[in-house]
């Protein structure tokens, strides 16, 4: 226990942009062979550190790989123990440090536990939530995304032990990393789940929806996508009864719902939602979702197009479309919440919008590397395949890093002659506009990374409960 606060903690996301600049990025990395069980192909998924220090002789480059003791649990997402939400004024825990990453895997259920404190540069395993204790205590299976809160760690759940639904959260202890248990006392009408989030200072929670591990694990379904089963639905609770309040229908040929991101200034009451295919047209978008009155509203407010294509050139997924879909896969905003950022991971496009206002945002900066067809070189590589997938800002705003697979059974039915695994970062202009650093290619070989977490925190580490 600190007798202060920890000093990667700020009471605002204003200050924590004057944090010094990061040193370090701890990325998830799994081993496909391992994740769809190719025989002979087995190797261990790992927390590998990157170094992203400019006056370090190791910028850009893999400084550890520090692999897990079991096959096949595909790592996804990671998060800390502890972020600057504990200097909230009702947390119980303002003397927590941020000391360790969690990383849930999606296959086996597992959450691993590394403290990075001892060496940063060297993680070390201590710990490991097992899926059996999550399932027993808190009904769940497939942990997802993980964001530390005020008073714990809370954890979002894609399905139950058999597979299906309903998807939700779970908490878990700060310190022990006991499961406490399920987070919801009134679920109403949620069924399906993914991401979540909340605006602290509105006492308001989010969840988005994508399907149940058996809808997902082998794929996207055809059938499923056609027939409008995935998920197209933000849900509103009440944070402090962990009740259901309203759901906010986008409409079901907007399919799979994902990533949210609120403002990170508190006062605020807005936030967006990358939703990955339309099945009307194979677009994207990015909805808005605000306060109206005492109810909450959603509309869409970027709509980004399929670009047509040589079904010769296509996977056998997408040949009988003739076009590629941008499929928006995770979106990202800045502590000033001022440019949002989306990953186009079909088109292999990284946008920068901004959103200023965000009722009427702006294409400020775009930028490609890889995609199903263009595969678009960075300077240190030939052709890459995969594309921006798993992006993450800087808290100054300054850096943007990004990584290229999505999950591991997705990768083979978009990119099938191999997704490779690599990591870039893209320089950002102070007025807008963003260009690839031509010195930061980070070759994982063949590990696929997912989740970036920077040093210290970054643009979706942290939640603050002061402007």
């Amino acid at each position: 226990m600190r007798f202060r606060p920890d000093p990667t903690f700020y009471p605002s996301p204003r200050l924590a942009m004057e944090a010094p600049p990061e040193r370090l990025a701890y990325v998830t990395a799994l081993d496909a062979g391992a994740a769809l069980k190719r025989p002979g192909e087995l190797r261990h998924d790992a927390l590998t550190v990157v170094d992203l220090d400019p006056r370090s002789p190791a910028y850009g480059t893999l400084v550890s790989v520090n692999e897990l003791p079991t096959y096949g649990d595909e790592l996804h997402h990671s998060g800390w123990n502890a972020c600057s939400a504990a200097l909230c004024p009702y947390a119980p825990h303002p003397h927590v440090e941020r000391r360790f990453l969690l990383l849930p895997a999606l296959r086996s259920s597992n959450i691993f536990v590394f403290d990075v404190k001892p060496d940063p540069r060297r993680p070390e395993l201590v710990h490991t939530v097992r899926a059996e204790e999550i399932a027993k205590r808190a009904g769940y299976s497939r942990p997802h995304t993980l964001h530390c809160g005020p008073d714990g760690i809370y954890v979002s759940a894609l399905g139950g032990p058999d597979g299906d639904g309903p998807g939700g959260i779970f908490v878990l202890d700060c310190e022990s990393f006991d499961v406490l248990g399920r987070w919801e006392i009134d679920r109403g009408p949620q069924f399906l789940h993914y991401d979540f989030w909340w605006h602290l200072g509105h006492d308001t929670l989010l969840t988005s929806e994508w399907g149940t591990p058996k809808m997902i694990e082998d794929g996207v379904n055809p059938e499923l996508l056609l027939g409008k089963k995935y998920g197209h639905r933000v849900h509103v609770w009440d944070l402090r009864k962990r009740k259901h309040l309203q759901a906010l229908d986008l409409g079901d040929e907007h399919q799979m719902a994902l990533e949210l991101r609120p403002a990170h200034d508190p006062t605020k009451a807005y936030g967006f939602v990358g939703v990955v295919v339309s099945v009307k047209d194979l677009s994207a978008s990015i909805w808005l979702w605000h306060r109206d009155g005492d109810r909450w509203a959603i509309r869409k407010v970027i709509e980004v197009p399929a670009e047509p294509a040589d079904p010769d050139l296509l996977p056998p997924l997408l040949k009988g479309f003739k076009a590629v879909p941008p499929l928006i896969t995770d979106i990202n905003l800045s502590l000033d919440d001022r440019f949002l950022y989306v990953s186009c991971w079909g088109t292999g496009e990284l946008r920068q919008y901004d959103v200023s206002d965000p009722f009427h945002p702006k294409l400020a900066g775009s930028v490609h590397l890889g995609g199903i067809v263009r595969r678009a070189a960075h300077r240190r590589s030939g052709p890459l395949r995969g594309g921006p997938q798993m992006v993450e800002v800087s808290r100054d705003g300054r850096r943007v890093y990004f990584t290229n697979s999505l999950y591991a059974s997705w990768d083979e039915q978009f990119y099938p002659e191999g997704v490779g695994g690599w990591m870039a970062k893209v320089d950002v202009a102070a007025g807008g506009g963003i260009t690839v650093d031509p010195e930061f290619f980070v070759d994982f070989g063949a590990l696929r990374p997912h989740q970036v977490r920077l040093e210290g925190g970054d643009a979706s580490s942290d939640s603050f409960c002061y402007p």
